[in-house]
């Protein structure tokens, strides 16, 4: 796979906070967003604001929670956490469409959107 090629699939397999927030204004019920973040409780304080929460370890007995009619967003921790990347994968081996939020919950908690505890 050349550069050009990597970057391409990358732009196309991502969306990064600032797209998600304007996406999802121009177009509110076409995403879903999903936190599939495997964590003890006094890990996981937060959430995007509106997210399902999914565990990753759970995600293959729960795909019926989701809709094939939306695109789902998955996140996990940080740009080092690939549960996301994993989530896509069985997401996509089920013919969903499905983006990966760039930079998971840290990045969206560094441009300061909304977030939500956890219960």
């Amino acid at each position: 796979m050349s550069k050009m090629d990597y970057f391409k699939a990358k732009i196309e397999a991502t969306i990064s906070p600032m797209d998600f927030m304007q996406a999802a204004k121009t177009e509110p019920d076409k995403y879903l967003l999903v936190d599939v973040r495997n964590a003890p409780p006094h890990l996981m304080k937060e959430k995007v604001a509106g997210a399902t929460h999914i565990p990753l370890m759970q995600l293959p007995d729960r795909l019926g929670e989701l809709p094939k009619s939306k695109t789902i967003v998955v996140y996990c921790w940080d740009t080092w956490c690939n549960m996301a990347a994993k989530a896509a994968i069985i997401l996509l081996e089920n013919d969903y469409d499905v983006l990966e939020l760039s930079g998971g919950i840290a990045s969206w908690r560094s441009m300061a959107f909304p977030t939500e505890t956890v219960e």
